[in-house]
């Protein structure tokens, strides 16, 4: 039995160190998704380097997303933002999972009894708490705590269940397992039979991990809003928005992880909180001198 790691890429060299070290005891094969360009459709060049990352260059496979996928909707550029999103926001969906399911032509090497974990670049999982050999669950879901600018600043407003795994004989698609639903569903909740979402059979492990978002510069936050799968409400938002900046120093957020999809997310201030190192993985704990700056301490 063997474990694959999956992610996408931007330009993330902070987190794919700390995700590398972190899991390395666990995992058999690092895949790293890079695409030439953003989920926003701007072309982009290659920044992921296997050279940088030495130590675990026997592990990595690396794809390179070359296109586009074919189904993307292109309209004339002056329309606004919001009267029509068939040139936003579907696009990019598209352009995620396309990237995302690219990553299955890479697991050649997997047999059915293999693990196949997914995760955005910045959602690192726990396997500490996850039996490998004995597990029966068709799916598994990590619930994660959420930080935003560093590795301690904690965002309380939700639980981020981010990492979503399953034996290779049971999975779809890496988008269709980035979709199911956080929820364990009971036996009587006949609509399970039908779904692609809502599932009986899960797992979720509890002490699931970390999401640590944006931890960036404010010039490089920015970078990423912009290329993201929200960059037309970003867009849509600058002019009303704190600087951002400032947002890193008050330790706040203006994203509202609960609205609901179809509402306008970047609204009211939120506060983030700092928390003890207890709540780190045992690497950041071991290695707080080297990554200081990416710590708050109050």
């Amino acid at each position: 039995m063997k474990v694959f790691d999956c992610t996408t890429f931007f330009d993330e060299n902070l987190m794919l160190e700390v995700r590398f070290n972190i899991l390395n005891k666990y995992v058999d094969k690092f895949i790293i998704s890079e695409a030439r360009y953003s989920h926003s459709g701007e072309k982009k060049k290659l920044n992921f380097n296997i050279n940088k990352f030495k130590e675990f260059k026997k592990k990595i496979i690396y794809v390179v997303v070359e296109n586009e996928p074919a189904d993307i909707v292109y309209q004339k550029r002056d329309q606004k933002l919001f009267e029509n999103q068939s040139d936003t926001r579907p696009n990019s969906i598209k352009r995620i999972a396309y990237q995302r399911d690219k990553i299955v032509e890479s697991l050649n090497e997997a047999d059915d009894s293999d693990y196949i974990f997914y995760s955005d670049n910045d959602e690192i999982p726990n396997f500490k708490y996850f039996n490998f050999r004995n597990d029966q669950n068709n799916i598994i879901i990590f619930k994660q705590k959420l930080f935003y600018y560093k590795f301690n600043l904690f965002c309380d407003r939700v639980d981020w269940y981010g990492t979503k795994g399953c034996r290779k004989k049971d999975l779809i698609s890496l988008s269709w397992l980035r979709e199911v639903k956080g929820k364990k569903y009971p036996f009587f909740r006949f609509d399970t039979f039908f779904s692609k979402t809502k599932y009986q059979n899960i797992k979720i492990i509890e002490d699931g991990g970390w999401h640590f978002s944006q931890l960036k510069t404010p010039k490089d936050i920015e970078i990423k809003l912009l290329n993201q799968e929200h960059h037309d409400e970003y867009k849509l938002a600058q002019k009303n928005l704190p600087n951002i900046a400032e947002l890193v120093k008050r330790k706040s957020i203006i994203y509202d992880h609960k609205a609901k999809s179809q509402d306008y997310k970047f609204s009211e201030e939120f506060k983030l909180k700092t928390l003890s190192i207890d709540h780190m993985p045992l690497f950041l704990k071991e290695n707080m001198n080297k990554y200081s700056e990416w710590f708050d301490y109050e």
